[in-house]
Parts: C-alpha cells; sequence; structure tokens
C-alpha cells in the first residue's frame, strides 16, 4: 500500500527539517536516472517539496519534459523518500517562498538571476519504519 503525506509522524516532519542533504532523482530523456545532492524543503500544508536551481540545469530540462520526480533524505538508518509529478516553477512569488524556507533549514543562498524552483507534489513517500505510521 502506497504511503503518503498523512502517513509521516512527527518524527517524520522533524527530520523535514533538520538540515540534511537529499538526493534528486529526475529521468533524462532516454529515461535513465540522473541523481544529484540537493537541498529540499518541505511544506506540509501543501504536500510540496521544493528544490532551488538555475534555469538550464539538467535537472530543469528533464523535470520540464513532465516528468517525476523524487527527493530522498538519509541519515543513518533513517530515511525518507518523497516522489510525485515535478514541474518547474519560474513565477517570482513560488521562487522567493522557496528561497525563504532554503534559508530557514540551510542558509541564505546567494542572489541567482536564472533561479527557479522544481516543485514535487508529493504523492507517494516511502521511508524507515520510525518515521511512518504504523497505521497503514
Amino acid at each position: 500500500m502506497p504511503r503518503t503525506a498523512s502517513d509521516l509522524t512527527p518524527a517524520a516532519l522533524e527530520f523535514l527539517t533538520d538540515r540534511h542533504l537529499a538526493s534528486l532523482t529526475t529521468l533524462r530523456a532516454d529515461n535513465t536516472p540522473h541523481s544529484v545532492a540537493v537541498g529540499v524543503t518541505y511544506d506540509p500544508e501543501r504536500q510540496l517539496a521544493r528544490v532551488i536551481t538555475f534555469e538550464g540545469s539538467q535537472k530543469v530540462r528533464n523535470t520540464d519534459r513532465g516528468q517525476y520526480a523524487s527527493v530522498t533524505h538519509v541519515d543513518g538508518p533513517r530515511w525518507l523518500t518523497l516522489e510525485g509529478p515535478a514541474r518547474i516553477s519560474r513565477d517570482a512569488d513560488d521562487i522567493a517562498e522557496a528561497v525563504r524556507r532554503y534559508a530557514l533549514r540551510y542558509r541564505q543562498p546567494k542572489v541567482n538571476p536564472r533561479r527557479v524552483v522544481i516543485e514535487i507534489s508529493v504523492t507517494r513517500i516511502l521511508g524507515s519504519q520510525s518515521l511512518l505510521s504504523t497505521e497503514a
């Protein structure tokens, strides 16, 4: 049975605010995986994972094709993967919100006029049992 945001425990939500890097996986045009280390934030109210990046990067080109994406956090035996349909937002308000959240979790990023944000609508969650509800 697929897990969803409702299965995240309070410990999982805290884990998603601690300073952990993640691996973002998108698909290249030939459907092979492209995985890179990123900073990611999670908005539990909107069930949205955000990754700030720059226009023209491989992850942006992959996402622009309307692909699915996932982000995985690992800290010893604890891990979470958030996955779902992904899109690129070039909207100034969306980018500002992503930067604000990134600064809270990691640090204030440098100004980048080519910045865009990858938004993943989280529809499926995988993870270690300690971070997921046992009621699924």
